[in-house]
């Protein structure tokens, strides 16, 4: 049933042209090891790091000499309009990756997170209506639920305007556009995991700001898993959410050192901008929800500024009891953080090293 259901979403792809913004960060690489070996058609890299675009095709010539050739890549900023839309013609599909998702940077920089979440992906979605793409899946962040630093708060705008603009995609009939949102990635850009590593392989205590703090824990392949859901399911204006394990940092240092050794840790207090637990569904996105076993679909409101065309019977509601959150999801003890952790491809490769 797994290996249809896979089959048929790799179908889907089948000669086809995608588009990854971003797509030399960590989440682009991994969508390469999902679909470059499939039957699709051509993977266009959109970012503006000449050297990392350099890496990626170099490594790809070497370990995958007969599929390289399915890469293209594209120099380019999703700021400049141009840019993306002179990338976007001929494309079927766009996972739009870019960001910036610095927590302690946006806060310094708050107007570069503006120019890059929230217009950059104005920016991408004009260019893939205008250009004919069929689907759009936008990955966005826990950040952007009750946000309260920079990063969360552009993430919450650019939310609003792929909803926006899945609106009027919709109405014309043409590209659906969704959105998905998760929390951290274990080992990507901005995780604490490879800092931790660092910090135990050069004999120093592992720096943590709040031991009680909690976090989703997923890690890159289903990262990919949820937006390749998205992808298959989504209604225009849709929000995908996965449900996610979570542990305190805390427990997730203990865990990194039940694997690398122990050196002891050092409290060193919140940063900028950081929140004692994340948000990856609100109360008032829960009352929209519906469970879909490991995903929640959080349907769009598809009222317009009418509202006096609207009318429902009974008590009217605002929001559920509770929001989804990393305090009241699952939470994980210390052997089944190192059992999550060893799910990613980076802490195995650390452990080959130590072992060596």
């Amino acid at each position: 049933m797994i290996k249809n259901m896979e089959e048929n979403r790799m179908s889907s792809f089948s000669g086809a042209t995608l588009m990854i913004t971003g797509g030399t960060g960590s989440f682009g690489n991994t969508v390469l090891k999902h679909f470059l070996t499939t039957d699709i058609g051509e993977i266009r890299i959109f970012s503006r790091d000449e050297k990392k675009q350099d890496d990626m095709r170099h490594d790809l010539q070497a370990r995958f000499p007969e599929y390289a050739g399915k890469v293209k890549f594209y120099i380019g900023d999703v700021r400049n309009a141009q840019a993306i839309k002179d990338a976007m013609w001929g494309v079927d599909y766009v996972f739009h990756a870019a960001a910036l998702k610095q927590v302690p940077s946006c806060e310094f920089f708050p107007m570069e997170a503006v120019r890059t979440n929230v217009e950059g992906t104005d920016n991408m979605l004009h260019a893939a209506i205008d250009c004919g793409v069929k689907r759009v899946v936008c990955l966005s962040t826990d950040k952007a639920a009750y946000p309260i630093n920079a990063m969360g708060i552009s993430k919450a705008m650019m939310e609003h305007v792929i909803y926006a603009n899945a609106r009027v995609a919709a109405e014309r009939g043409g590209t659906v556009i969704c959105c998905t949102r998760y929390g951290n990635v274990m080992c990507s850009r901005g995780s604490v995991i490879p800092l931790f590593i660092d910090q135990i392989k050069a004999g120093n205590p592992i720096t943590i700001t709040d031991p009680n703090m909690t976090r989703f824990l997923m890690n890159l392949d289903e990262a990919v898993d949820l937006v390749k859901f998205a992808f298959e399911h989504a209604n225009p204006g849709d929000l995908f959410i996965q449900k996610a394990d979570a542990s305190t940092i805390g427990v997730l240092a203990q865990a990194v050192q039940k694997l690398f050794g122990d050196t002891g840790t050092r409290i060193i207090g919140t940063r900028h901008g950081e929140k004692l637990y994340e948000t990856l569904m609100t109360r008032e996105e829960r009352l929209r929800s519906e469970d879909m076993g490991g995903y929640y679909r959080v349907a769009p409101d598809s009222r317009d500024l009418n509202y006096d065309k609207f009318f429902i019977e009974g008590q009217a509601h605002t929001e559920a009891d509770e929001s989804y959150t990393s305090h009241n999801t699952r939470r994980l003890d210390v052997d089944g953080t190192v059992e999550k952790i060893l799910t990613t491809d980076y802490v195995q490769e650390q452990l080959r090293f130590v072992e060596k």
